[in-house]
């Protein structure tokens, strides 16, 4: 059948059983709405059975020139929000002029146009107990990070007594974990893609559980710093997966804020926990990872619970074969990729080496107390978790650019404050403010990022970014200790301030801007979103 004036057609889906009624014309006078770039219309329901899931893949969905998903519509086929759909999008302007089969089921798998891309509806972190779930799961994984990445500050005082070794030394067990991280780094994607997010799932957790159960048997030093390379990857590929999952979900800064949030709350009570198990209780520094081997195996069967049913089959199928094969590769020839990485290395860096290092600074230049000192600790990481809740909800208000932008000038201000004033309280006072200041950066650009990012290239660009940027937290305490071993650990202050000024520069010149930042979109293009839901509301819809 050739193309006749009527140029509309349409299939109405049953969503119960995924059968397609024999077609409905629309008169010409309809097609004048859409133009000649309304093409096939495909909506695949995820919770169909697998069998009408393989007879509805003989329909591609096409709309072109622009893309949408199908919150946009959410009329369309009568599914309730609940429903996961997954819009194909294709460009068919070379197909027009071909024949239309007359009956749906005359099409065939080889007579169909491979899809290019997948575009997922955004899911709520509520919609359905599986979600919330699994976001459960992903606050458990972020508060052993935080407990786990906090609790060298307040233990290396310690260690450095109980193996008597030197600061350049010590600072060997912020360095060894960026080798796990690069690790992570490289292999995220190919994780994904192989295992999946249960894999990653029970991944993570296992390696922090293996790698707690070593330290604190207190092995000798070498070991030690050898086992928290595995610490490291744990961290990396989790740090990774949880960002890109929790970023593809709807209100992703409100999320990523407490996500983060958590990672905040495990930061603070776990120096103080540390401090006070020590100076309190007189147990040896070994003795905190009991409690951490505790947390790792809780986060290890929350995790795997949660994800137990997200295999690297599941996660194939999510994307398309051409998007997922070469992601790494292609992530990594954006600058939006690199320069996210290279922030958060900075940024991380910043975040570790000033809690890793506070309490010795604060012992020794502040002339504190080692309880009081740890209490400080405490107190720039409780500024980080305040600042991922409440400043999350101010970010997405602002824009991502500018956000960050007047997150590090006030950083950058308080800082100062914290180095110029040589008073214990000021000191206090102005580090838990550079905590709060710092909570909303990570998350607000995962944001950005997939906001500059195509979908496929989320998980490999977020994994690389997060992964690698999280091997600053081994990097920048490492050069800190060793240049206070020649020069004390005053230098701590001028470190960490020009690195915030580095990282506001990288920000303010090397990340393109968001464009769109508003949320209003292009009035043509909300135009045609208006006429397609008015005129396909409940309907699969092709053009012949």
């Amino acid at each position: 059948m050739e193309i006749a004036p009527v140029k509309m057609m349409s299939y109405r889906m049953h969503s119960s059983k995924g059968e397609l009624s024999p077609p409905t014309r629309l008169g010409p006078e309809n097609s004048s709405h859409f133009g000649n770039d309304l093409g096939l219309l495909y909506i695949y329901n995820q919770d169909l059975n697998r069998k009408s899931a393989a007879n509805l893949k003989d329909f591609l969905a096409v709309y072109s020139p622009t893309t949408f998903n199908r919150r946009d519509f959410p009329g369309m086929l009568g599914l309730s929000d609940s429903q996961g759909g997954r819009v194909q999008l294709q460009d068919v302007s070379n197909y027009l002029g071909t024949p239309a089969p007359s009956n749906h089921s005359s099409i065939s798998n080889s007579e169909t146009i491979p899809p290019e891309r997948a575009v997922s509806a955004l899911e709520r972190w509520n919609q359905s107990k599986s979600n919330i779930f699994k976001t459960i799961s992903t606050f458990v994984g972020f508060i052993v990070m935080g407990a786990n990445d906090a609790a060298y500050g307040a233990l290396i005082p310690y260690l450095g007594t109980y193996y008597q070794v030197s600061y350049t030394v010590v600072s060997l067990v912020f360095l060894s974990p960026f080798i796990g991280y690069i690790a992570a780094a490289a292999l995220n994607n190919t994780l994904h893609k192989v295992v999946g997010q249960r894999g990653v799932a029970i991944l993570g957790p296992g390696a922090h559980l293996v790698a707690y159960i070593v330290i604190a048997l207190h092995p000798p030093y070498p070991v030690l710093v050898a086992v928290f390379i595995l610490a490291g990857f744990g961290n990396g590929i989790l740090d990774a997966a949880w960002n890109a999952w929790i970023g593809n979900l709807a209100n992703p800064n409100e999320i990523l804020g407490f996500l983060h949030g958590f990672y905040g709350i495990g930061a603070t009570v776990s120096p103080l926990i540390a401090t006070t198990m020590i100076t309190k209780r007189g147990l040896q520094w070994y003795a905190f990872y009991y409690l951490m081997i505790g947390s790792a195996a809780v986060e290890l069967a929350t995790s795997t619970a949660a994800f137990w049913n997200e295999s690297g089959k599941r996660f194939r199928q999510t994307l398309c074969d051409d998007t997922i094969h070469g992601a790494t590769r292609a992530a990594l020839k954006t600058r939006v990729a690199w320069v996210s990485a290279f922030f958060l290395l900075m940024y991380v860096g910043i975040e570790v080496a000033l809690g890793g290092w506070i309490v010795t600074f604060m012992i020794e230049v502040r002339n504190g107390t080692e309880f009081e000192s740890g209490l400080i600790a405490t107190g720039f990481w409780l500024g980080i978790t305040v600042g991922r809740v409440i400043l999350g909800f101010v970010t997405p208000r602002l824009g991502e650019n500018l956000s960050i932008v007047l997150y590090l000038a006030s950083a950058m201000g308080m800082q100062l404050l914290f180095w110029l004033v040589p008073s214990f309280t000021v000191s206090s006072i102005a580090v838990a403010f550079v905590g709060f200041c710092l909570g909303p950066l990570f998350p607000a650009v995962v944001v950005a990022t997939t906001k500059l990012l195509p979908a496929h290239l989320h998980v490999a660009t977020i994994g690389f970014a997060a992964a690698f940027g999280g091997g600053g937290a081994c990097i920048l305490p490492f050069a800190v200790g060793a240049i206070a071993q020649a020069a004390g650990v005053k230098v701590l202050q001028p470190i960490i301030l020009a690195m915030l000024g580095l990282a506001l520069l990288l920000w303010s010149f090397g990340m393109p801007k968001i464009s769109g930042e508003t949320g209003k979109e292009n009035g043509g293009i909300a135009k045609t979103k208006q006429v397609v839901s008015r005129y396909f509301q409940g309907c699969f819809a092709a053009r012949l």
